[in-house]
């Protein structure tokens, strides 16, 4: 499978449980100490994101690794 494409569903993905806890970008990105744009940048694909970035990402959601990289 084609590394962008999965980058994006990732990233739909994360955006999707986000939104499904009615959080911000802002607010996750504030609970892990990122910028907003740094959780833009996931949500759209456009970086590949380190193991440790996304075990912060599943703590500041709130849920397990293996729901985040479910795809």
């Amino acid at each position: 499978m084609d590394k962008g494409v999965l980058l994006k569903k990732l990233g739909e993905r994360i955006r999707k449980i986000r939104l499904e806890k009615s959080i911000s970008q802002k607010q996750l990105a504030h609970s892990i100490g990122k910028d907003q744009q740094s959780i833009q940048r996931l949500e759209a694909g456009n970086i590949n994101p380190s193991y440790f970035y996304l075990c912060e990402i599943a703590q500041g959601l709130n849920v397990s690794l293996v729901e985040i990289i479910t795809l």
